[in-house]
């Protein structure tokens, strides 16, 4: 066997960033315009028509999706809220096995999270336990698509219709996912949020786009993006007749996506669907290579709807060889990067501590946090890379 430390790390992690990805940030550097400004739109045109391809075919124009480059997805998660006017005294619901950004736009906003459960075979939050959180003060739900898997969005809208609440999409790992036969971003909330992150399934380094079908909440997000200001420096200095005259209109923020960072998404979004076959033929892979092994492998999509494959979580079953943590350690002693997603939130001190939570409220999140282990599913993983990942599960695990 080959001696791992004479090899390469193998990162968890790595952007796929080619030719046309420089060809078009040289473009941008050429331009003369590196904030917010034409290639920023440009990224929005082709984000809501990439999302709406093909275009719904009774679609009125104003039933449109309207896509809001932003800094971040959590800042796209936060101005969403602020728009649906989330605030003191409200409540939204959030899956306890979620990354804190998902709760704590919440708390910006001065109202309430309730942490909820998540499904046992998907990860993704529970319906049930959606309907048994709501109470009078319940304002929103925000549902995660963990690891590139729809939630069962049909349950939760149908929740969410009974009771009168917002819906708030989390699809930070769920380009381009679909529910139901529909691309995510697509569907009946009242707004969804994608990220752009370095390790995301596309990225811009930094950022994330908010979506929605409600001309007043793209309205408002895009000027509170920008610091409340009624016009943006784009418009203001592009005009061909002096129009320096702004107003601010509301205490907004800074959330703005540069076009230095777009330029990156725009290239990388013609290359979207490639780089999820690609994460679905590493995932078919690991899927035949563990399937005798004492592992729980993610599920795949339901027939005829496509899963995004950001992350391939395998769950250790009780009995396996080693324990999660000796077992992440062992890859890495192998040179091979992983990660655990993720730790959740009623585990960490803030949201322990003001919401008085403890394990035993979330037993399927606090179970398969203590067996999961993300393996490296990213496109420039080579044949070979998956083949080494696979010799190191097996070597851990068949024995």
């Amino acid at each position: 066997m080959t001696d791992p430390t004479t090899r390469p790390f193998l990162p968890f992690a790595l952007p796929d960033i080619g030719e046309d990805e420089i060809a078009e940030v040289v473009d941008t550097l050429r331009s003369g315009w590196i904030t917010t400004g034409p290639k920023a739109r440009r990224f929005e045109e082709a984000f809501a028509a990439f999302l709406s391809a093909p275009p719904l075919p009774e679609a009125e124009d104003d039933d449109a999706i309207q896509a809001v480059a932003v800094s971040s997805a959590t800042a796209g998660l936060h101005l969403a809220l602020e728009a649906l006017g989330i605030g003191p005294g409200d409540e939204v619901i959030v899956p306890t096995h979620t990354f804190t950004a998902s709760a704590e736009v919440v708390r910006y906003l001065g109202a309430d999270v309730v942490l909820v459960d998540v499904d046992e075979d998907t990860l993704n939050i529970d319906p049930d336990a959606v309907e048994a959180a709501v109470t009078p003060a319940t304002r929103a739900v925000v549902p995660v698509h963990f690891g590139g898997l729809a939630a069962d969005m049909k349950a939760i809208l149908a929740i969410a219709r009974r009771h009168g609440l917002k819906v708030v999409e989390d699809a930070a790992h769920a380009l381009p996912a679909t529910c139901g036969g529909e691309t995510i971003g697509t569907l009946a909330s009242d707004a969804c949020v994608f990220s752009f992150y370095a390790t995301k399934t596309i990225t811009t380094g930094e950022g994330g786009m908010l979506v929605t079908r409600d001309p007043a909440l793209a309205a408002r997000a895009r000027t509170m993006r920008l610091h409340g200001m009624s016009r943006d420096a784009f418009d203001r200095y592009t005009a061909s007749a002096p129009s320096w005259y702004y107003e601010v209109v509301a205490p907004g923020y800074k959330y703005n996506l540069t076009d230095l960072a777009a330029s990156l998404g725009l290239a990388q979004l013609k290359r979207a669907h490639a780089f999820r076959q690609r994460r679905a033929e590493i995932a078919a892979q690991y899927d035949a290579a563990f399937v005798d092994l004492p592992l729980i492998a993610p599920p795949r999509a339901r027939a005829g709807d496509l899963h995004a494959w950001h992350l391939y979580a395998i769950r250790l079953v009780d009995g396996a060889p080693l324990k999660r943590d000796r077992f992440v350690e062992r890859l890495f002693e192998a040179g091979i990067g992983c990660s655990v997603h993720f730790i959740p939130l009623h585990l960490h001190p803030y949201w322990r501590d003001r919401y008085d939570l403890v394990p035993e409220r979330f037993p399927v999140s606090q179970h398969a946090y203590e067996h999961l282990c993300s393996l490296p599913i990213h496109t420039r993983m080579s044949d070979d890379d998956v083949a080494r990942v696979i010799d190191a599960v097996r070597g851990l695990l068949d024995v």
